[in-house]
């Protein structure tokens, strides 16, 4: 095969990493604990881990071999491979997605800084409601949050400009293996804390009868969010890989990490939330609102300890947050330096600037400025609904089919065996599963989503 001059990563370690820190976010710590609170703890992570398998994994394999082959943008990726027809525009779509998400996921980024900060300063001590109030007025804030999220789409603006080797991947190197490091800390000081056994058992020992057709499609849904599919971020990544890498172990390595993260976040999460008598279905204000009080009441006896836990938790957040900003940013860097022949500085100024307004009417949307809401939607709800709820599955979907009914079978199979020098012992499996199983499994979720099923 013809290597095309194209950026690439420089060690397999780096774009593991790399391509993991892009899945593991906020959706791993924030998204994946509140949704396993709702839904009965273990019996919902025993459906995710199947739902993984069935669907995360194939949809990422997908998306691998897309961007490998075509080594461009996601959007020029699938013209590439679709010969110019109308297939091409799944590839747009999932640009527009990444684009859009870089937009209003850069302000909740923006929040994990702000309370970073107030931990760090000392702010944040008081009861549940001081706690609901501060959450309350600061998003409402019309500047405090456009300024952190100018922050932090500064320091991803910093790292893409690096390019790929010099920076995603530096930074990945880095921020990583730090990640780790603040989540096993948290988790140790939290399993220490009195009546953290209930908290692990939630986690850890299932209750089967909590099981219901709602759980099986949340668990679904979530396999697909937490590993970033249909957002373009995998294959603009894929596009970097060397004609070397064997895509399937990489996704399952990539999806262990992905998954590891989660469950650590459960152990740091449930076990401090047990301690106090906080239930563990708290919903989508786990924690921004809930985690605060739980820490200050946990670590009460040893003020110090409960500072440095709150502190290095909004750290870990915050690093969550920006590996995964970092590769949406780079979806839209990609396109608009590759389709506007432009260098990569000035398209990641293009896509920092952009996603900056973007963000900021999202957030301003939260507060008093009624004009920027739909509805009954502010405008960040609405962002949040379209590319979550709509793009992401259809994107998800189409992909399915694309590479499972259009792209030729043999150019699948070269490239998930690379071409014949790997053990393509389950490709028939995997196969089978992105042309009939999930399909099948993301339009269940889809219309689960939208109230049909």
């Amino acid at each position: 095969m013809p290597q095309t001059e194209r950026a690439s990563f420089g060690s397999k370690l780096g774009m593991i990493l790399a391509t993991a820190g892009g899945a593991v976010g906020l959706g791993n710590v924030w998204r994946f604990s509140y949704m396993t609170g709702d839904n009965g703890g273990a019996a919902f992570i025993c459906i995710y881990i199947v739902s993984v398998l069935l669907l995360g994994l194939p949809c990422m394999i997908c998306e691998f071999i897309i961007g490998r082959h075509a080594a461009s943008n996601t959007a020029r990726a699938y013209t590439k491979l679709s010969n110019g027809t109308a297939w091409k525009w799944v590839g747009y779509l999932g640009v527009l997605t990444g684009f859009l998400i870089t937009g209003y996921y850069g302000v909740v980024s923006g929040w994990c800084l702000e309370y970073l900060y107030a931990s760090a300063t000392g702010a944040m001590k008081g009861g549940p409601e001081y706690f609901a109030d501060y959450f309350k007025e600061f998003s409402a804030n019309p500047w405090r949050p456009v300024l952190w999220l100018a922050v932090i789409l500064g320091v991803a603006h910093y790292v893409i400009i690096h390019g790929v080797r010099n920076g995603i991947e530096r930074a990945s190197k880095i921020l990583m293996p730090l990640l780790f490091v603040l989540l096993l800390i948290i988790v140790v000081a939290a399993c220490m804390l009195p009546g953290a056994t209930d908290g692990l058992l939630f986690l850890f020992r299932p209750d089967f009868s909590k099981l219901t057709g709602d759980v099986f499609l949340a668990a679904l849904g979530q396999s697909f969010y937490s590993l970033s599919i249909a957002m373009g971020c995998i294959c603009t990544y894929a596009s970097y890989f060397s004609r070397q890498t064997n895509l399937a172990s990489s996704a399952i390595q990539i999806s262990v990490i992905d998954f590891l993260v989660a469950i650590l976040a459960g152990m740091m999460i449930f076990p401090a939330a047990a301690s106090v008598g906080v239930r563990p279905d708290s919903g989508p204000s786990l924690i921004f609102i809930t985690l605060p009080n739980v820490f200050e009441q946990a670590f009460s006896s040893v003020p110090v300890v409960g500072y440095m836990v709150a502190v290095m938790f909004f750290m870990l957040l915050g690093l969550a947050a920006l590996t995964s900003l970092i590769s949406l940013h780079e979806v839209s860097t990609a396109f608009f330096q590759e389709e506007m022949h432009i260098t990569r500085n000035r398209a990641a100024w293009i896509v920092t600037l952009s996603c900056g307004v973007i963000g900021a009417f999202c957030s301003l949307s939260l507060g008093k400025l009624d004009v920027l809401s739909i509805g009954d939607k502010s405008l960040f709800d609405l962002f949040d609904f379209v590319t979550g709820q709509i793009f992401l599955p259809i994107g998800g979907f189409l992909t399915c089919l694309f590479l499972g009914w259009y792209v030729p079978k043999k150019l699948v199979k070269d490239e998930y065996t690379n071409w014949g020098t790997q053990r393509g012992s389950l490709f028939g499996v995997f196969y089978f599963l992105i042309r009939f199983v999930c399909p099948t499994a993301i339009l269940a979720v889809f219309l689960h989503q939208l109230g049909v099923i």
